[in-house]
């Protein structure tokens, strides 16, 4: 249970630095900093509002939440408007850019702590498998769907596209698994081993 908040509140620090670095969002984000500019919520709201949602659209796939889904809903938004509370606001640009490029590799460990423990599934991430058990579609193909729909349902909205997004695309998934090898390598893994998906 340590490990998994740990792993939430690296997250949110990684998400909310990015947000602060004001240079590009990955396509999540930017749907949640759509729905705060519209809607007038915090990010973290927005964020736990989103999660619930997505959780629904489980129900037709019959995908059974764990207890690290719930809280990944319930706690990774508090833990993005703790963060971005307490993470300044920087004009200079070299501080912005600093702010980006230390972002991104907290979210992937905060996701690889979050992985670890086990305890189920994020809401967007049991939604990829499910679509991709139910039409009988590669992982990649689900996720892509899910992430281009994220994204421009939040550029639609307003939210941040910059060269972060284009950082995070290219760079959060080699390193969550460059993360996870290293954790399993030092024996800090609490799951089974983690495998490239064939699709």
């Amino acid at each position: 249970m340590l490990v998994l908040l740990l792993g939430f509140l690296t997250c949110g620090f990684g998400i909310a630095s990015m947000v602060k670095a004001h240079l590009g969002l990955g396509p999540w984000d930017i749907f949640h900093q759509g729905m705060h500019i519209v809607f007038g919520i915090s990010m973290g709201t927005a964020t736990v509002l989103a999660g619930a949602a997505v959780l629904l659209a489980w129900i037709p796939f019959r995908q059974k939440p764990g207890l690290g889904t719930i809280l990944n809903m319930l706690l990774i938004g508090p833990s993005v408007d703790f963060a971005l509370y307490v993470l300044p606001d920087p004009s200079l640009m070299a501080v912005r850019i600093s702010m980006l490029l230390i972002g991104l590799p907290l979210m992937a460990l905060g996701t690889a702590m979050y992985l670890s423990t086990q305890l189920g599934a994020g809401p967007r991430d049991g939604l990829m498998l499910a679509i991709s058990r139910k039409f009988n579609i590669s992982i990649r193909l689900a996720r892509t769907m899910i992430e281009c729909s994220a994204f421009f349902g939040g550029w639609l909205m307003g939210g941040t596209f910059g060269v972060g997004s284009v950082y995070f695309a290219l760079l959060i998934g080699p390193l969550v698994q460059f993360i996870i090898e290293s954790m399993q390598r030092f024996g800090l893994w609490h799951g089974n081993a983690v495998r490239q998906p064939a699709g």
